[in-house]
């Protein structure tokens, strides 16, 4: 009786779901005419309907709701193509509403979409570890949103269309921070940067460069700066585009001065013919674009002072800025640069109290050393006195020498003694007179969009306490028969230009 039941129950089962056409009600599997599907799952109707899992042939598949033979409602698909995998919500067998893609090359997508492709709200972790959350269209991200990338970076503003364009915020891992616009991904338009360093440039920027950057440092004043022993000077200093524009777009840069002795004197501008500098305070020498080497030489600290904008005008002849009565009208930000007061949200930036005295912040590319004075020799340097007669009298007898004839002997020069065949004076507690050069160096550290600015050299001559240059030859008396105070002496031999003008 059971065997009859069993085959009574087999035979209703094929005349309800023949061999060849899906199943009408119930659970069951059915491989489609094409081979390429098969289904195992729930049935309504002879069409899917309920929980079931649909395989693809290449190893694809998706498992969760169908309803009337749509992939409609909660579920998971894989994609065996691309290792991708989704979960959430389907409608007609397409990823729509909120889900979790999950990329087989790295990286998710959690949030909104629609026909399959990232659309709203959501967030994105790429395969590099970036992190994006905001607004999505057709798949890019494209409206406001957020990014936190993998150096520490992070960005909030618009996009489009995948890129960083319109309005936003930079801010750099290493502390420094960018507003304003955008294009294609970069500065692109008018924007602000408060950078690490404490620079901070606001202005025009084209292809994520900042148009009115400084590009070059100029000492203002005379090619030659005249100086008497023993006074101080003041350095005024602008930071120059490359058509001559003070870079006002600009603060913050640090400025160092620093100077040099000329490794040769020429006669007429000093009683020392050179340093020698002991073996172990031995430097490379410094080349500079004056025509002649210099050695390193001390500055007493210029005075600690407040900067002003219009310091820098000591000797700026062309390149003044306004009258005192004009000068607040003239540093509005509206005047200056155009866009209106500086971004609340940026740095207040750095607090230049803790600088070395040798250094100074440049204002609207402006900056000025105040009470620089020269030090007297360091240890290690001495001076080597010109001994003009003394050469004279070798020359003259250097044609008559013979068999038994005596070399004339060299007496030490007043005030110091004879080591080998050169005479050193005593150092004082002043510079002696003679060719010095001033240095200003970008210091500013790390270097402002990656680039430090050249060094600008001044030649200073420091005239003897009357006010005049030395004269080989001539009495420390005879102040009244040498060239005029602080005038140009003879060419350098070196160079056959006059030595206050510089060649290059």
């Amino acid at each position: 009786m059971a065997a009859t039941s069993q085959e009574s129950r087999s035979s209703r089962l094929q005349r309800r779901d023949p061999p060849g056409r899906p199943p009408q009600n119930g659970y069951g599997i059915y491989i489609y005419p094409n081979s390429f599907f098969r289904y195992e799952g729930e049935w309504r109707g002879g069409k899917t309907h309920g929980h079931g899992k649909l395989l693809f042939k290449d190893g694809s598949y998706y498992e969760g709701e169908f309803v009337d033979g749509e992939i409609t409602g909660e579920g998971c698909r894989y994609w065996a193509a691309t290792g991708n995998t989704y979960s959430g919500q389907f409608v007609l067998g397409e990823p729509q509403g909120h889900g979790v893609m999950k990329y087989g090359a790295g990286g998710l997508y959690e949030g909104e979409l629609s026909h399959g492709v990232r659309q709203g709200h959501g967030c994105l972790v790429d395969q590099d570890g970036h992190v994006y959350q905001g607004s999505f269209h057709n798949n890019k991200r494209h409206g406001q949103g957020h990014a936190a990338f993998r150096n520490g970076d992070e960005y909030r503003g618009d996009w489009v269309r995948d890129q960083r364009q319109g309005h936003g915020v930079l801010r750099f891992a290493d502390g420094s921070t960018y507003e304003g616009q955008w294009h294609s991904g970069v500065f692109s338009g008018l924007g602000s940067m408060a950078h690490c360093s404490g620079v901070v440039y606001r202005g025009l920027w084209v292809n994520g460069h900042p148009v009115a950057q400084a590009t070059r440092i100029v000492i203002l004043g005379p090619e030659v700066m005249d100086v008497a022993h023993g006074s101080s000077f003041t350095v005024g200093v602008q930071l120059q585009q490359d058509d001559g524009t003070v870079a006002e777009s600009e603060d913050g840069r640090v400025l160092k001065i620093s100077a040099g002795v000329r490794s040769v004197q020429l006669p007429a501008r000093s009683e020392v013919s050179f340093f020698r500098v002991d073996e172990d305070r031995q430097e490379a020498p410094i080349q500079t674009p004056l025509g002649f080497e210099c050695i390193t030489y001390p500055l007493l600290s210029p005075t600690s002072r407040d900067l002003e904008p219009r310091a820098a005008l000591g000797h700026a002849g062309a390149h003044s800025l306004p009258p005192e009565g004009d000068l607040g009208a003239a540093l509005t930000p509206d005047t200056l640069h155009g866009q209106g007061e500086p971004p609340g949200r940026l740095p207040a930036g750095r607090q230049w109290s803790c600088l070395p005295g040798d250094c100074r912040p440049a204002q609207r590319g402006c900056a000025q050393f105040v009470d620089v004075r020269l030090g007297p020799p360091p240890p290690g340097y001495h001076p080597v006195p010109l001994l003009d007669s003394l050469h004279e009298e070798t020359d003259r007898h250097r044609g008559s020498l013979g068999p038994g004839t005596e070399t004339p002997a060299l007496q030490d020069p007043p005030g110091g003694s004879r080591s080998g065949r050169a005479a050193e004076t005593e150092p004082g507690t002043e510079a002696f007179p003679g060719e010095y050069v001033i240095m200003i160096q970008d210091v500013t550290t790390p270097p402002f969009m990656g680039r430090s600015l050249p060094t600008a050299f001044k030649r200073l001559v420091v005239c003897d306490a009357a006010g005049q240059q030395h004269v080989p030859g001539h009495s420390p008396g005879a102040r009244g028969q040498g060239p005029p105070p602080c005038t140009r002496g003879p060419p350098d031999p070196g160079t056959g230009d006059p030595p206050d003008t510089a060649s290059f």
